[in-house]
């Protein structure tokens, strides 16, 4: 997982290729279809840079079983380009997200995450707090 979150933090290629398998399949809050492989999830840490140039993640806790690992992460970052509709307003977001990956091979397999989008969207203004 330290590698893992060396890889989400810079988006290294390389590193894409060496720890993501390339039938890995990944489902994407707010996307219909699943995207696959090292490139699919360059694409999701892509989505989430466009919104936020220097996010990062801290792995905050891990829970594994066999060949599951439960993550929960702290996504960190200032919102400077447009994200789902909200355009760039400089504020700083601090959620967590809660991803669940499948490994096989040493690589990983498969992902689904949960990150909390309603507080991210609240922390940029797209949604009233309540």
């Amino acid at each position: 997982m330290a590698r893992f979150v060396e890889f989400i933090n810079t988006a290294a290629p390389q590193l894409a290729t060496e720890l993501v398998s390339p039938d890995a399949v990944f489902h994407v809050p707010g996307r219909a279809e699943p995207v696959h492989g090292p490139q699919g999830y360059l694409e999701i840490i892509g989505m989430m840079r466009g919104g936020f140039p220097d996010i990062q993640w801290t792995l905050e806790e891990t829970v594994i079983e066999g060949d599951v690992i439960a993550a929960r992460f702290t996504m960190r970052g200032t919102h400077r380009g447009a994200f789902f509709g909200v355009p760039p307003t400089g504020k700083a977001i601090a959620v967590q997200a809660l991803n669940i990956y499948r490994l096989s091979a040493g690589k990983i397999i498969s992902e689904v995450g949960q990150p909390d989008l309603l507080g991210l969207m609240q922390q940029i203004g797209g949604l009233p707090r309540s």
